[in-house]
C-alpha cells in the first residue's frame, strides 16, 4: 500500500434466501403496518439464492461486491475480481503491475481450491498483473478486512428489510455507506458456474505458480 500498489481483501458473504422471508433486525414502519414475510424458511433447490461476493480496497476504502445468482464456485471468486478489476481497479492503479489478495483459507477462494488457482492464471495473462495471495490461517477468518469493514456495514444497512428480488439486494448494498467514507458499488451477475469442473494434473502444471517463502504450502 505504502508503494501504491492495489491491496484487496475478498470473500463470499454468507448466501441469502430471495423472497418475502424474514430478515433479522428492525425498521421503522408506519403503525399497524407491518411487512409480512415468512416466519419460517425449509427453502427447496427451487427458490433462488443470492451469493454476494465482496472486494475491498484496503487503501481507498472502496468495497465492490458481485451478487451471483448460481453457485460459489472458484470461477465466480475470480469472475467477481476481474469485475472489480475492469470496472475499479484499473482506473484507480493505473501503473499497477501487481496485485495482492488476502483471502481465507477456504470455501470458493480456498488455497487448496485448483479452480481457484487455474482462473487466476488466466486473470494473470489477460491483465498482465503478478498476483500475490495471502491465505489466512485456520480459524482466523475474522482478521480478513472484507469481513468487518464491508460485510458488517451490509448488513446493518438491510438490517429487517425482506430480500424479495434481486434487484432489491443490490439496491441495499449500493447504498451502503458510513461515517468513514466507505463507499460501494454492486453488480448482479446472472452468468453460470457449474460445480464440479476437475482441473487435471496436466493443467497444473501449466501454471506459473510460485510458493511464498514464509508458508508457501
Amino acid at each position: 500500500m505504502a508503494a501504491g500498489r492495489p491491496v484487496i481483501s475478498v470473500d463470499t458473504k454468507k448466501k441469502e434466501l430471495v423472497g418475502s422471508y424474514e430478515n433479522k433486525g428492525r425498521q421503522w414502519r408506519p403503525s399497524r403496518s407491518p411487512a409480512r414475510v415468512k416466519t419460517h424458511d425449509f427453502p427447496g433447490p427451487s427458490v433462488p439464492r443470492a451469493y454476494p461476493y465482496g472486494v475491498y480496497d484496503l487503501a481507498r476504502n472502496r468495497g465492490f461486491v458481485n451478487v451471483g445468482t448460481d453457485h460459489d464456485t472458484g470461477a465466480f471468486a475470480v469472475a467477481s475480481i476481474r469485475g472489480w478489476w475492469r470496472v475499479e481497479g484499473r482506473h484507480l492503479y493505473p501503473r499497477a503491475r501487481r496485485l495482492l489478495i488476502t483471502a481465507d483459507g477456504g470455501g470458493s477462494n480456498g488455497y487448496r481450491l485448483r479452480v481457484w488457482k487455474l482462473e487466476l492464471q488466466k486473470l494473470a495473462d489477460d491483465t498482465t498483473l503478478a498476483i500475490e495471495v495471502c491465505h489466512f490461517p485456520p480459524g482466523t477468518s475474522k482478521w480478513n478486512k472484507v469481513e468487518h469493514r464491508l460485510f458488517s456495514f451490509i448488513s446493518s444497512n438491510w438490517r429487517g428489510e425482506p430480500l424479495r428480488d434481486y434487484e432489491t439486494i443490490v439496491r441495499l448494498i449500493a447504498s451502503t455507506t458510513t461515517a468513514k467514507g466507505l463507499a460501494v458499488s454492486c453488480r448482479l451477475d446472472r452468468r453460470k458456474y457449474p460445480r464440479g469442473r476437475r482441473v487435471t494434473d496436466a493443467e497444473m502444471r501449466m501454471l506459473r505458480l510460485t510458493p511464498q517463502s514464509f508458508h508457501g504450502e
